[in-house]
C-alpha cells in the first residue's frame, strides 16, 4: 500500500472518504424518516439537543450547535411559536432564560427518535443477513475508537 506525501496510507484516505459518504447518506435517510416536514434541520437539531441535554440557555445551545446566538434565537422563536419549547427564568441567574421542551415538544422529539430507531432496525432486518449484521457490529466496535481521545 502506498503512502501519500504526508505519510497517510491510501487505505486510510479511502476508509475516511467512504465512512463520511456512508454516514452522510444514512443521516439524510434518517432525517427523511422522522416527522420533520414542518421543521427545518436546525429546528430538529435544536429540539433534539434540548431533549438530550435538558434545560439550557440559548447561548449554550448556540455554542453546542456551533451557530451564532442570533441564529439560535431565530430557531428557538420558531420552536416556541409551534409550542414545542418553553422559556423560563434561570433560578441561578435571573437575567438568563432557560429553554425546555413542552409536552408537545417532548412527544415530537421522542416520536422522531422512535421512528428513526424503528426504521433502522427494520432496515437491518430486511437488508442484511445474520452474518452481515455480526460484521457490522464488529465494525462498529472498531469505529467506536474514533470517538475516543
Amino acid at each position: 500500500m502506498e503512502d501519500t506525501a504526508d505519510g497517510i496510507s491510501a487505505s486510510a484516505l479511502r476508509a475516511a472518504r467512504d465512512l463520511r459518504v456512508a454516514f452522510s447518506r444514512l443521516r439524510r435517510r434518517l432525517r427523511e424518516v422522522a416527522d420533520t416536514q414542518d421543521l427545518t434541520p436546525s429546528q430538529v437539531s435544536a429540539l433534539a439537543l434540548v431533549e438530550k441535554g435538558g434545560a439550557a440557555s440559548a447561548s449554550a445551545l448556540a455554542a453546542t450547535e456551533g451557530v451564532r446566538p442570533q441564529s439560535m434565537a431565530a430557531t428557538l422563536a420558531a420552536l416556541d411559536q409551534q409550542g414545542l419549547i418553553r422559556r423560563s427564568q434561570d433560578p441561578r441567574d435571573g437575567r438568563r432564560q432557560l429553554v425546555t421542551l413542552t409536552e408537545a415538544g417532548r412527544e415530537r422529539a421522542e416520536g422522531n427518535r422512535q421512528a428513526r430507531a424503528e426504521w433502522l432496525t427494520q432496515a437491518f432486518q430486511d437488508r442484511y443477513t445474520e452474518e452481515e449484521r455480526a460484521t457490522i457490529s464488529e465494525a462498529m466496535a472498531l469505529l467506536e475508537r474514533l470517538g475516543e481521545p
